[in-house]
């Protein structure tokens, strides 16, 4: 056994005592090559239990932090997902595993260009992309069974909530009110009366920023 499958095991193990528990969830980390998401020196730290920098200065998210967001999610085979923030594209490989299509947004040409290549050479063909202001959200497919945003918004994005069906999640990041940087990680959902929110945990995330990336 190779590095990177010792370190692939150990990884999943130390999720299962962190508390992830859903099967799925595990399963399809278990089956998306990280390190095909991690570029140059980075590369054998693919299954160290934290965030990685990636190009046009964002990160990969802790592998913890995917996990437990994709459970929090509850995706069924069956739904349509919208992913705002695509990065490496590593989280949207996962939600592929796990539902019937992905639909994932990114502000950086070049970060978009690179994942798509990688969905290709994964044979990962459930993956619709573009990019975009992902705080606009993808009205021309709404409304989505489930909403994941990878990057922290100042306040629960009210047009990702109306591209909700009704009884849909939503998970974001949010910062915490008082300033001071603070960012809590939130769960949306939308019921026929309005939304449900619940507040789940601290978390750190670069910050979602409105508009298409200009890029040198």
């Amino acid at each position: 056994m190779d590095e990177i499958e010792q370190g692939k095991i150990e990884l999943i193990m130390g999720l299962r005592r962190q508390g992830i528990r859903d099967k799925r969830v595990l399963s399809a980390l278990e089956r998306v090559p990280r390190e095909k998401f991690i570029s140059g020196t980075f590369r054998k730290q693919a299954y160290e239990n934290h965030a990685l920098p990636i190009e046009c200065g964002q990160t990969i998210s802790q592998p913890y932090i995917v996990a437990y967001m994709t459970e929090q999610l509850q995706v069924g085979e069956r739904m349509k997902v919208l992913e705002v923030g695509t990065g490496s594209g590593y989280q949207a490989a996962v939600l592929a595993r796990l539902c019937r299509r992905v639909y994932t947004i990114e502000r950086y040409r070049t970060l978009l260009k690179d994942a798509l290549k990688r969905f290709e050479e994964l044979n990962i063909n459930n993956i619709t992309a573009k990019v975009g202001d992902g705080a606009q959200g993808w009205p021309e497919q709404a409304p989505f069974d489930r909403i994941i945003v990878t990057a922290a918004a100042p306040a629960v994005p009210q047009k990702l909530v109306e591209q909700l069906k009704e009884g849909g999640l939503m998970i974001v990041p949010v910062a915490a009110s008082g300033g001071r940087g603070e960012q809590k990680l939130v769960r949306i959902e939308r019921t026929g009366e309005g939304v449900k929110r619940e507040e789940l945990l601290p978390v750190r995330f670069v910050p979602l920023v409105e508009g298409v990336a200009k890029e040198s």
